[in-house]
Order: C-alpha cells, then sequence, then structure tokens
C-alpha cells in the first residue's frame, strides 16, 4: 500500500489538471450526459473494467483487481452541479486559488477518485471483495439523490455492502445523515381588483400568516433543526389580488424523529395560513385554496461511530496524516444507503475550498492536498480486509 500512496501523492498535480478539466464540461441539474460520457472514457484509460451507463445516467465501472464477489463495496463522487444550463464554466487562476463553478463540489471528489484508480492501475492493486467505482447523477437540490436511489434501488439492490464517496474538499468525515423535506407551498385564490374586490381571501396575506407562524417555530439546537423559505413569488400588478402565490420550503434535521415533528408543526402553520385568512373574510363566496408539493425528500439517519466502516476511516486516517477530530452530519450521497442501514460514510477530497454552490466558488491545492485521495484509497483497503 506504500508505493500506492506514494504514487498519489507524486500526482497531486496530475489530480488538480484532472479537476480543472473536469470542472469545464458542463453538469447542470439533469443533464450530466457529456460530464458522464467523458468522465467514462478516462475511467477505461485508467484500466476500469465492465464500464456502462445505466438508466439514471449514473456512470459505473469495476475495479479488475477485485478478487471476489463479495464485499461489493461503492466508491463514489457525483457528477452534477447546481447551476443551471448555459453558465460560464470556465476555470481560473487568481494566485493561488483556481475559481469555477462546482470546482470543489464536486469537482474535487471525481478527481479524488480517478487519482485511486491510476495509483491502483500502475502497482496493479488487488482486493479481497470488489470494488466499483460510480459517478453518480442527481445529488445536487432538486436531483434529489435520483443517481444513489437507482443505484440502491434498481441497478443494485441489496447487493452493495458498503459505500464511501468522496464529495468537496478538506478531510472532513460524514458519518451521518442530515434528512430534508423540501415543498413548493402555492396558496390559490380567485383574484380581482385589490379595490374593486376588496373583501376576498387574499392568497398572498395566507401565505404571509403562515410564514409568520413558521418563522416562530422552535426546533432543538441538539440534534441540530432547521427550517427556511428560500424563494418566493406570485401576483400579477401592485393593484391586483393575486391569483397565485408560492414559496419553497426547506426544513433540516439529522433526526428522523425531530424532521417528522418539524414537518407537522409545518403543515399546521400552512393551513393555519389558509384557515385565519378565510376567517378574515366570513362573508365572501371567493375560493382559497392551499397547494403543497413534494420537490425533494432527503432522509435523516444517525448510526453510531461506533460502526466498523467509521473506525476504519479514522484508523485511516491515522496512517495518512489525516486526523478526524469529530465526525459530522451531511447530505449526501450517503444519506440513501445510511437510511438502508448500509454502512456508508462521505469523505473530504483534501484541499481547500469556500463559496460551494456560487459563482464565487474557488479551490486552493494546498501543500497536503493528496491526503484527501490517500486517505480514500486506505480506506477501500480496510472495507475489503478479511
Amino acid at each position: 500500500m506504500d508505493a500506492i500512496l506514494a504514487a498519489i501523492k507524486a500526482d497531486q498535480a496530475w489530480t488538480l489538471e484532472q479537476q480543472i478539466s473536469i470542472c469545464q464540461i458542463p453538469a447542470p441539474p439533469f443533464k450530466e450526459t457529456e460530464r458522464g460520457k467523458e468522465y467514462a472514457r478516462r475511467l477505461g484509460e485508467l484500466g476500469l473494467v465492465d464500464i456502462h451507463t445505466d438508466s439514471e445516467g449514473n456512470v459505473i465501472s469495476r475495479w479488475p483487481g477485485s478478487k471476489a464477489p463479495k464485499p461489493l463495496i461503492v466508491f463514489s463522487a457525483h457528477l452534477d452541479t447546481v447551476f443551471p444550463e448555459g453558465m460560464d464554466v470556465r476555470v481560473t487562476k487568481d494566485g493561488p486559488k483556481h475559481k469555477g463553478l462546482g470546482i470543489g463540489d464536486d469537482c474535487r471528489g471525481l478527481a479524488s477518485v480517478l487519482t485511486v484508480a491510476r495509483a491502483f492501475q500502475k502497482h496493479k492493486a488487488e482486493f479481497n471483495g470488489t470494488i466499483l467505482f460510480v459517478a453518480t447523477v442527481g445529488e445536487e437540490g432538486q436531483g434529489d439523490l435520483r443517481g444513489v436511489r437507482h443505484l440502491f434501488g434498481k441497478e443494485l439492490k441489496g447487493q452493495i455492502d458498503a459505500f464511501l464517496s468522496v464529495d468537496g474538499t478538506g478531510t472532513s468525515l460524514a458519518s451521518r445523515a442530515v434528512g430534508s423535506n423540501r415543498y413548493l407551498v402555492t396558496y390559490k385564490g380567485r383574484g380581482g381588483h385589490s379595490y374593486g374586490a376588496f373583501g376576498m381571501p387574499n392568497p398572498a396575506h395566507a401565505m404571509g400568516r403562515a410564514m409568520a407562524r413558521i418563522a416562530d417555530i422552535q426546533v432543538p439546537v441538539s440534534p441540530k433543526t432547521t427550517f427556511n423559505i428560500g424563494r418566493v413569488e406570485g401576483g400579477t400588478s401592485v393593484n391586483s389580488i393575486p391569483i397565485s402565490v408560492s414559496m419553497e420550503v426547506d426544513i433540516r434535521s439529522e433526526s428522523a424523529k425531530e424532521l417528522a415533528a418539524l414537518d407537522e408543526r409545518l403543515r399546521a402553520a400552512l393551513q393555519a395560513g389558509l384557515d385565519g385568512e378565510k376567517q378574515r373574510w366570513p362573508a365572501s363566496k371567493a375560493p382559497l385554496d392551499l397547494e403543497i408539493k413534494t420537490m425533494g425528500l432527503r432522509p435523516a439517519a444517525e448510526p453510531p461511530d461506533s460502526l466498523p466502516i467509521v473506525q476504519k476511516a479514522i484508523a485511516a486516517g491515522k496512517k495518512v496524516g489525516v486526523t478526524v477530530f469529530a465526525t459530522r452530519a451531511g447530505s449526501t450521497d450517503s444519506n440513501i444507503p445510511m437510511s438502508l442501514g448500509i454502512p456508508a460514510i462521505t469523505i473530504g477530497g483534501g484541499g481547500g475550498a469556500q463559496g460551494a454552490h456560487s459563482i464565487d466558488e474557488w479551490y486552493e491545492d494546498t501543500a497536503d492536498s493528496y491526503k484527501g485521495p490517500q486517505w480514500a484509497a486506505m480506506i477501500l483497503q480496510a472495507l475489503t480486509e478479511k
């Protein structure tokens, strides 16, 4: 294993080259195909076999040095970004920083996976099990983990024994899953002139009542539980009672129990907004309705840090100079296997970055950024040891 770790360290500049070039291939939500095709080509150049793209768009490949069907380990990063089609994906350099859309999240993860494969290829690595190198789709936003859901559903249901993903930068270790429920909430009415039709229930006022109630919800600090109204739209003009207004709501928690409790309180607030506005105008016959559409449901999970996969990851980190002072909860592809009771963790790919999900996102290749992919390689070895 020492030779593999040395190869990864020596390839630090090559890893950065991969990271930059991958990032300059657009991969907007639900349109990851071109990046996926190129990623599959690179996996093939590095000796991976049985390369194919499944019906959801995940790129799946197998390390040829796998010597037994079990355990089956998935080693992955995600292809998609949060940025819509048509944005400038060129990566620019500003001193030691590389600026680009998704340069850290998750171009660093994708490059780390390739670097591990390159080191394995150079030293003809063999393992007591099967390692699948996978690039998933739909990890971000409204993708709602569609790639990894498919992987653990139709594609490889019941077959995967452990899951390791590289998402972002640094050397964090996510061993718990932050669950999230996301809704598009719409209040609908008949509409009318702000003066002439005054006296009917107003969808905007109903939504305002609901928003005020949501803002007053009390949530626990631990396990961390949050709520947010991130987007509001609707109406036609300043002097018109809206026909329709809507808002996008996100609630999150590390605890499935707390997430469910918050969801119940959220729905109560939404209904109270509707009822309160109707009661304000009891003589009106104008309709007022509430519609709640699900935008995404990510399961929460709280597996203990005593699990072998977590302990093996911490031990592997020590061997390459990565110290895990504390594990964390995250919202990543690992949410799905964790919620299914399958051992899973997400680690950083090394280096430093800021501004994820913004147009100002940047990555800096630190002197020890190679420790990210080294750590991943050591974890894979530990997961396949008998």
